[in-house]
């Protein structure tokens, strides 16, 4: 507790807040995290079901992983770490949310400045006609799997897949983020996947104070994260925002 008073300070102090969420955050959603005992990629290898190799030679057989990853996506709701970080915009302190998850729960939550670095799989594209349209439930049910209406090829969530690249305009505004950003809040995430997880190094070079908010240390803890709470997001985050509103009266 005693740790939630001193990151609240420091947000006083400085503001100007970017935060930088991986799967942890939504796993209180619903969404359980892709690596780990109960994550996806357990039960689904992900070169087989995630690249977009595997997409453009057997869709159908990716798509029996998308339909079950997207009844997740679409049952979510917004985790009280969600909320919080919604609510931290909403009082001025927190710029934007730079974020690997592809489930637009930041945006349900109340961030309006959103960087989604890997897409949101809410939107199927056209790999051939580059279409994008909302995933609706129609779509999630079409066998053998969704196509596009122009192109009659099969739609891919707008997720990043293994193989493909890194949007160009998530990677020029998430680089953008990070020169004015004050603070950098490292928010349930591994910390292994890259090229996302050069972004809090990219802050902390820039003299970017770094909270980090992990059930279990990662390779920001030692490096970069003066300030480690090791717990929940969902339990973390909501505490913070207490201790600020106390400092702010």
């Amino acid at each position: 507790m005693e740790l939630y008073g001193k990151v609240a300070e420091l947000i006083k102090e400085k503001g100007n807040i970017v935060a930088f969420t991986g799967a942890g955050i939504s796993v209180e959603s619903g969404i359980p995290a892709f690596r780990g005992a109960q994550g996806l990629w357990e039960k689904y290898d992900p070169a087989e079901y995630a690249d977009i190799r595997s997409f453009v030679r057997e869709p159908a057989k990716v798509w029996s992983m998308l339909r079950e990853m997207t009844r997740l996506i679409f049952d979510a709701k917004p985790s009280p770490a969600h909320l919080a970080l919604g609510a931290l915009e909403k009082v001025g302190l927190l710029n934007a949310v730079v974020t690997q998850n592809v489930d637009g729960l930041h945006q349900q939550g109340g961030n309006t400045n959103v960087i989604e670095y890997h897409g949101n799989s809410r939107y199927l594209v056209c790999l051939k006609c580059h279409g994008r349209v909302p995933f609706t439930e129609e779509a999630l049910t079409a066998l053998p799997y969704p196509t596009c209406h122009k192109c009659r090829e099969p739609l891919k969530p707008d997720g990043v897949f293994f193989g493909e690249q890194i949007p160009p305009s998530a990677i020029e505004r998430a680089h953008e983020a990070v020169q004015r950003c004050e603070i950098m809040m490292i928010i349930g995430t591994s910390g292994v996947v890259y090229p996302a997880a050069e972004i809090p190094f990219l802050a902390a070079s820039r003299g970017a104070a770094v909270v980090e908010i992990n059930v279990s240390p990662t390779p920001f803890t030692s490096s970069l994260s003066p300030y480690f709470l090791e717990s929940s997001a969902s339990l973390v985050l909501p505490g913070i925002l207490d201790h600020l509103l106390k400092v702010k009266k």
